[in-house]
């Protein structure tokens, strides 16, 4: 039997590399990726082949499914996994930095299924695995960007899977609660590693809040205090699970002959799956009486 082939992006930590780990002991062909290919050299020592994808960059990705193609013939399986989370109320984030937001989280999805779906209508088969949030079908104050651009996603994956459902492959979506994954970190990292001038943006001077580049604007001071006094936003937290946990969805999900549309890996997602159901007021009263606590 031909070996099944699966490209990942954002394998530098967290469910990126935990996912190309379960796919390797799946015996599965694994192409894991990241922007800088030092923070994936071990999955390379470990059996992954490794590669440089931005997946903001057309050209990065090209070479690299062009690549697979080359070396493996197929391409069984794409795990949309890159993303970071933009924190911050929703006036205080520079327009700069919402571009920022989706280019990673929406447009660099959309490169990637652009580039491999053409193969896999050719082969009559396989599986685009977006990895989206509980926050893609329920915001939340402070994280309405983030949540903004796993909303549209969702939407776009959920026309995607029709669209595409004639040719054989199938679209999924994994939506986790909290993760293990040092979320918050990866965030600061994105602002400073991605866009010299969001780095330059951070006027106040002030990181206290763990959100550097923002524009406050001194309304939402009850928000960073939130921010900095707790775990609840980001990786971490109540309910958190492992990257591991998340990890085994998508595998199953892309070894199914018919995976589920979505996937909520942990009792938290499970829970914010159900909470999309409850009327707007009950979740506005929720946020009201949280913010008074």
């Amino acid at each position: 039997m031909q070996t099944k082939t699966v490209l990942i992006t954002g394998c530098s930590s967290g469910i990126g590399r935990a996912t190309a780990r379960a796919f390797l002991e799946e015996e599965w062909c694994v192409y894991a990726t990241a922007r800088n290919p030092a923070d994936i050299e071990t999955l390379g020592e470990e059996g992954c082949r490794i590669a440089t994808l931005d997946v903001t960059d057309p050209d990065d990705i090209e070479r690299v499914v062009d690549r697979i193609i080359d070396e493996e013939g197929h391409l069984s399986c794409l795990v949309n996994n890159a993303g970071y989370g933009q924190l911050g109320p929703v006036e205080d984030v520079p327009t700069r930095k919402v571009h920022r937001q989706f280019d990673v989280n929406l447009y660099g999805p959309h490169r990637l299924l652009r580039a491999a779906l053409p193969h896999m209508r050719d082969q009559e088969a396989g599986t685009v695995v977006n990895v989206s949030s509980a926050a893609g079908r329920v915001s939340f104050p402070g994280g309405g960007i983030y949540a903004g651009s796993k909303f549209a996603l969702e939407a776009m994956s959920d026309a995607l899977r029709n669209e595409v459902d004639e040719y054989d492959v199938d679209v999924v979506v994994i939506e986790p609660g909290p993760v293990e994954t040092g979320f918050t970190e990866r965030a600061e990292a994105e602002v400073y590693g991605g866009d010299a001038d969001d780095a330059a943006a951070d006027t106040d001077g002030d990181d206290d809040d763990g959100i550097p580049g923002l524009d406050r604007s001194g309304a939402y001071e009850s928000f960073y205090e939130l921010f900095s006094d707790t775990t609840l936003v980001g990786g971490g937290g109540l309910g958190a699970i492992s990257p591991e946990r998340v990890a085994e969805d998508i595998v199953d999900a892309a070894s199914s002959t018919k995976p589920k549309a979505r996937y909520h890996p942990g009792t938290a997602a499970r829970v914010a799956a159900l909470a999309r159901f409850l009327p707007s007021r009950w979740l506005d009263a929720a946020y009201r009486y949280a913010r008074k606590l």
